[in-house]
């Protein structure tokens, strides 16, 4: 899989990367998940994504990629209460005893990078719990601090100069981040991962739609019927549930200043297809242009913002 820059860390980081929130639902098929995982690795992927607020999931990683702890980038994301742990989100506190959690429940040393949580502008700015992560780095626990939010935060996170990594949404039907943080990071030299880059396979009905995504897939159901395009329309034949998701992710990776792309799935089927669309490459310049025309004309007004 190819390789991109993720910003000034130095790191280079798969096209996809790895979102663990579904190993946080795993009962009986923990198993083949990190079966699955392992095989990611050997395929070439080597970015993966945990968060505190993922029940289970960064001690999934922990238990089954900790032997394999030098082979991918490992990010994780701090700020909210949990359990055991006293004081208000986003105090000191709190963010100090979540990094010391995660680095117990991975099985690791040290986090590559460590994002706060979506907080509100308000908190990024009030330098508390950024200042724990700087603390964190300063004391080896994590290698680089960063954000993981939308809109306003992210663009202010983005030039601040703490900050190394944004997590963001970027996708056919959240486009508001492409002009308003990406911006901001490429200027900075700050990497830039993707999360929803395939706006919760939001070509699909939404009884289809698992529960825990239902919220965003109707908001971008919503979106991209407004948006009145169909991949014929873009020069791609086939149906629209087997087009829809190459066409999504490779408008995702055609965005410049993107690093990686988030994909989460517990199925090695899924995610070899994921694989096979992104060797296909960006997107045509034609193709980008007429989904962002598609977008704007869909939302003059900008109402539209990207969903945290």
């Amino acid at each position: 899989m190819n390789k991109r820059s993720l910003g000034r860390t130095g790191f280079q980081v798969s096209e996809l990367g790895f979102g663990a929130a579904p190993t946080a639902y795993l009962k009986s098929d923990a198993a083949a998940a990190a079966a699955m995982l392992n095989a990611l690795l050997d395929d070439g992927l080597n970015l993966i994504d945990t968060a505190t607020s993922y029940p289970g999931s960064q001690a999934f990683i922990g238990e089954h990629l900790s032997s394999r702890r030098d082979e991918y980038v490992l990010v994780s994301k701090v700020g909210g209460k949990f359990r055991g742990v006293e004081g208000p989100d986003w105090s000191e506190a709190v963010v100090t005893a979540a990094v010391d959690n995660a680095l117990k429940e991975l099985r690791t040393d040290h986090v590559d990078v460590m994002l706060l949580h979506t907080c509100s502008l308000e908190t990024l700015q009030n330098g508390e719990a950024l200042g724990a992560l700087v603390k964190a780095r300063e004391a080896g626990k994590i290698r680089f601090a960063g954000f993981s939010g939308d809109n306003e935060a992210a663009a202010w996170a983005a030039g601040n100069e703490d900050i190394a990594v944004i997590e963001t949404s970027i996708n056919i039907a959240d486009q508001k981040n492409i002009d308003l943080v990406l911006p901001v990071a490429r200027e900075k030299n700050v990497g830039v991962i993707v999360k929803r880059p395939i706006a919760n396979a939001c070509w699909k009905d939404l009884n289809d739609q698992p529960g825990m995504y239902k919220n965003y897939a109707a908001e971008y159901t919503k979106r991209l019927a407004a948006m009145s395009i169909t991949p014929a329309d873009l020069g791609f034949d086939g149906a629209p549930n087997d087009v829809w998701p190459t066409i999504a992710l490779r408008f995702t990776l055609s965005q410049p200043g993107v690093s990686s792309a988030l994909v989460g799935t517990t199925r090695l089927a899924n995610a070899q297809k994921n694989f096979e669309a992104v060797s296909q490459g960006p997107l045509s310049a034609d193709v980008v242009t007429k989904l962002r025309d598609a977008f704007k004309k869909a939302d003059p007004a900008g109402a539209w913002t990207g969903q945290t």
